[in-house]
């Protein structure tokens, strides 16, 4: 085995030992930790404008956030709003919500609803996909360990959507990943990886 392989090799493992420690506390949280989301449906109607209604978007470029982590859902508002991710539209939107406890409802709302689903009628299993998600230990954080401010719900979630966060991880585009994870997963990853992944992603229920 070449030394590059066995660097490359050292480096994965310990990558995903980290990982490891990163969520190995993490257990299914509640999707609604925190917030009211009776009153956060009234204060979520700018943001179904670009989510729907029950959080289940109709532009495949916009997340559905449909049964999403309150947690996470907050997270992300709250980076929009200092600046360690960034979107055109997004954070913009982020600054309107001023108040703590307007952003906690609008998360609980969005949370509360029935978990998102494949759009569309079923596909094929992507196996590259399936192997890549398995393989690059994805499974771990996002299933086994998912629930909190760091590992999202993503079974479901729209195919381009999907491949655009991980291009831009890969870029370097987005930064706003624990431990940059994302970053170092998808770094030794060819684009067709990504692609791969997203289709799987989108299928899972």
């Amino acid at each position: 085995m070449s030394r590059a392989c066995i660097n490359f090799t050292t480096g994965m493992i310990i990558l995903l030992l980290s990982t490891t420690t990163v969520f190995a506390a993490a257990k299914k949280q509640p999707r609604v930790a925190v917030g009211n989301p009776i009153d956060g449906k009234d204060k979520s109607m700018l943001c179904q404008s670009c989510h729907g209604e029950d959080g289940n978007s109709a532009d495949a470029t916009v997340p559905k956030l449909a049964g999403q982590y309150s947690a996470y859902i907050v997270k992300q508002m709250q980076d929009y709003q200092t600046g360690k991710r960034e979107d055109p539209v997004m954070t913009g939107m982020a600054a309107t919500v001023t108040e703590n406890q307007d952003l906690l409802d609008i998360a609980a709302y969005f949370a509360s609803q029935k978990p998102m689903r494949r759009t569309g009628p079923a596909v094929p299993i992507d196996k590259a996909g399936e192997d890549k998600f398995l393989g690059m230990g994805c499974v771990r954080c996002h299933v086994l360990a998912a629930g909190d401010f760091a590992a999202p719900r993503i079974g479901g979630q729209h195919n381009a959507y999907v491949l655009k966060q991980l291009r831009a991880y890969k870029s370097g585009a987005r930064t706003n990943d624990p431990s940059s994870v994302m970053y170092r997963l998808t770094l030794f990853m060819e684009d067709k990886d990504l692609v791969n992944l997203a289709h799987f992603v989108a299928g899972m229920q």
